[in-house]
């Protein structure tokens, strides 16, 4: 099978492409920077520019996970421009490339978020649920899946997959939160009741192969761990993982100067993976305190 991946050279394509490659399927990562790709990704696989660059070579399937980091610095006038281009932006790129080719490919998996559902509360979010509070990593994402289903009048399957938190040695969610952690100045957030939807990098890289293969597959998953826990459980948990405290609490007062975006820390999903459970997809990591024992080790 030929994958088309876009922001491959993230946390997750560089997992899928190391997969995939096991798997002996032909990959090429769309990126900025061409060649880097096959140090980032792998030799075999095909870095490119632009999506030209592939002619006429037919694409069984398309991974959509461009998208520059929702978190890397706070939401001012230009800086949600530059997120919003780098999502809804490229993904209508994509869909005029799509649109342009005789041979289509069968599916595409377009990433998305469970903050699609903004703050939910103490409400269990299934797919189900129609959007909580709408603030603009929420409507990021909506008009981010939005722009992927268009891709259905081209008779392409779209599937999009709203990620929680993952969690990985290499990056991620914990990467800025380990040496806090370690030096043992690692705790809650607010009153650390929020909800935290998690989820292991291998599960999240399973449960994308699983859509891949599903002929069935459409439409929004949470791609999340069916355990959700408070973030005053997750604060515990890690630092019971390091073998450390972690008692220290971050002051919601002190996130103010982040604005809007103090929402992504203090608010929360409590999201369910209602459809992925009823489609049969089995989770290697169910339990907080499981995926964090098998992590720690290498942080």
């Amino acid at each position: 099978m030929h994958i088309l991946l876009t922001g491959g050279t993230g946390l997750i394509g560089r997992r899928l492409c190391q997969y995939w490659l096991a798997q002996g399927h032909r990959l090429t990562v769309l990126s900025r920077r061409p060649e880097e790709v096959p140090r980032l990704c792998g030799a075999s696989v095909q870095g490119i520019a632009d999506l030209s660059q592939l002619g006429n070579a037919p694409v069984d399937a398309v991974v959509n996970l461009a998208g520059q980091p929702i978190a890397a610095r706070p939401w001012t006038g230009k800086r949600r421009a530059s997120l919003w281009a780098s999502r809804i932006g490229s993904t209508e790129r994509l869909l005029a490339w799509l649109e342009s080719r005789e041979s289509r490919p069968a599916v595409l998996i377009s990433g998305s978020a469970v903050g699609w559902y903004g703050d939910g509360g103490e409400r269990e979010l299934t797919e189900a649920a129609p959007p909580v509070r709408e603030d603009f990593a929420s409507q990021l994402c909506i008009a981010w899946e939005e722009t992927a289903l268009r891709a259905q009048a081209l008779g392409i399957r779209v599937a999009c997959i709203r990620t929680g938190l993952v969690l990985a040695s290499e990056g991620g969610f914990l990467q800025p939160l380990k040496l806090p952690f370690k030096l043992g100045l690692g705790g809650p957030i607010g009153d650390g009741r929020q909800w935290m939807a998690w989820i292991h990098i291998d599960d999240q890289i399973a449960l994308i192969d699983f859509i891949l293969h599903r002929n069935d597959a459409s439409g929004p998953y949470n791609a999340c761990a069916p355990q959700p826990v408070r973030n005053r459980e997750f604060a515990r948990l890690f630092g019971r993982a390091l073998h450390r405290p972690a008692f220290l609490p971050l002051p919601a007062l002190l996130l103010r100067p982040l604005g809007e975006m103090s929402g992504l820390l203090l608010g929360g999903q409590h999201a369910r993976p209602a459809r992925l459970l009823e489609a049969g997809f089995v989770f290697r990591y169910t339990e907080l305190s499981q995926a964090l024992a098998e992590l720690a080790p290498h942080l």
